[in-house]
């Protein structure tokens, strides 16, 4: 599917359907939803609509003159390009809201859905600057530490956050039956609650926390509790696994959250949408406590790989659609480099500066020497006359002791025939070195010729 059929969440439809007005304040589904509820004839096409979309047959459905007059009708109302926002009071009913109209405003299945959730502004500098002061500390100044084990400590001190990592990991390790490991369902649902309700900073922390060793790396891939949130007893099939997924409005709106915001692009710096890795980390973490989260796939601090817990086995003609799903997870650039740039403490927009270069001070020119009668503009008469005399003399007699602040303008000739500084070039042609002694007598002797003609 091109990138072109993403949208903005603004008006996040088809290309058939026009774009909505500029003058249209784009509002959140439930808001939306009340005021058409207000009004007769966008209450009656709404209920016409939902009806066309419930069926199985939808594409039929869709194809009815009555279906196709209430979509007409709608998109001139609040509800076309409404949004939701994630962990709003009432999520689940703007996201049903938002897909009983996206639904019907898309000819059959897309291979990447819009986004229903509002775009994301923050940055992970922002993360940054919170984590540090939760932390209390310089991340340099525990850079040899077990980071993964920090974030946890650091999760402890908060009581909101302590509370819920509790909750999560008491519950998903509640042995149920003999045959059953744990509640996989209550699991999920302890998970989100978390995720959802506690501040990045924390979380991130938890999920994206940098490994030097095994220990660290095996910590940060148990952080959600694989063994029952995560692994199963048998690999479904990952387009089998979407396809559950998108029965549901919450996990569905996650998963297209998460390809809207991870989808490598090839157009920016960073291979994410906007070079934006904060949108990027909270889309992955909004898929915990789903069937279709990702996870560390071993404990190797090597090569860092996220996958769902799928296969592509059994997939028939679909084989190649099943694969590119798996690598939006498993090959995904913009995922990869939005958890180093985590890890690091790194930020497109705050990237660390590079160490300034040596500063390269020009001699100053002689103001009161008297003005040459033409202008030499050759690139070997960068320095004074006085300055060259002086630099000639050393190269000839030897160094001597200098204490003058002005040492570091006296440049050796070899010197100047290399690089001064790291992806700068030289001031001097090695090939201009035979003439330098040339020119520096004649600007020597220069003075005496004028004071000869004054007189």
């Amino acid at each position: 599917m091109p990138a072109s059929r993403y949208k903005t969440w603004a008006a996040p439809y088809s290309q058939a359907a026009n774009e909505a007005p500029s003058w249209r304040v784009p509002m959140d589904c439930v808001r939306a939803n009340e005021l058409c509820a207000a009004e007769s004839s966008c209450s009656s096409r709404y209920r016409t609509l939902r009806q066309c979309v419930a069926g199985r047959d939808r594409n039929t459905m869709l194809a009815n003159k009555e279906c196709q007059a209430a979509l007409e009708v709608l998109q001139e109302s609040p509800l076309y390009g409404c949004h939701c926002k994630r962990g709003m009071k009432k999520e689940l009913l703007c996201l049903q809201i938002y897909w009983s109209i996206h639904l019907g405003l898309t000819p059959g299945e897309e291979f990447y859905e819009a986004s229903p959730y509002e775009p994301v502004t923050s940055r992970l500098s922002d993360i940054f600057r919170l984590a540090s002061i939760v932390s209390g500390m310089d991340s340099a100044a525990t850079s040899k530490s077990n980071h993964c084990l920090d974030a946890a400590k650091a999760c402890n001190l908060n009581d909101n956050c302590k509370r819920l990592r509790s909750g999560y990991i008491s519950t998903c390790n509640k042995e149920v039956l003999s045959t059953e490991r744990c509640n996989r369902r209550k699991c999920h649902k302890a998970l989100r609650q978390f995720f959802d309700r506690v501040p990045g900073e924390y979380t991130y922390r938890l999920l994206f926390c940098s490994c030097r060793d095994q220990a660290c790396a095996e910590r940060r891939r148990q952080t959600i509790v694989p063994d029952c949130s995560y692994e199963d007893k048998e690999k479904p099939n990952c387009l089998d696994l979407r396809n559950l997924c998108r029965s549901e409005p919450l996990c569905r709106s996650r998963l297209a959250d998460f390809h809207t915001n991870c989808q490598a692009s090839f157009q920016s710096l960073t291979s994410c949408p906007g070079d934006n890795f904060q949108a990027c980390l909270g889309s992955y973490a909004g898929l915990i406590g789903f069937d279709i989260a990702p996870n560390y796939v071993d404990s190797s601090i090597v090569n860092l790989t996220v996958s769902p817990y799928c296969s592509c086995r059994g997939s028939g003609n679909m084989e190649e659609e099943c694969q590119r799903f798996l690598q939006d997870f498993t090959e995904n650039p913009c995922l990869r480099n939005a958890i180093q740039a985590f890890g690091n403490g790194t930020d497109i927009s705050f990237s660390p500066k590079a160490p300034p270069l040596p500063p390269v001070t020009l001699p100053p020119r002689v103001e009161k020497s008297p003005p040459l009668p033409f202008d030499i503009n050759d690139s070997n008469t960068l320095y004074d006359a006085s300055v060259i005399t002086a630099c000639t003399s050393i190269q000839e007699n030897g160094p001597k002791l200098n204490k003058s602040k002005e040492q570091s303008l006296c440049f050796m000739e070899k010197s100047l025939t290399t690089d001064l500084m790291p992806e700068q070039k030289t001031f001097v042609d090695t090939k201009g070195s035979g003439s330098q002694h040339s020119i520096t007598g004649a600007l020597s002797a220069l003075p005496f010729f004028l004071l000869k003609v004054a007189l």
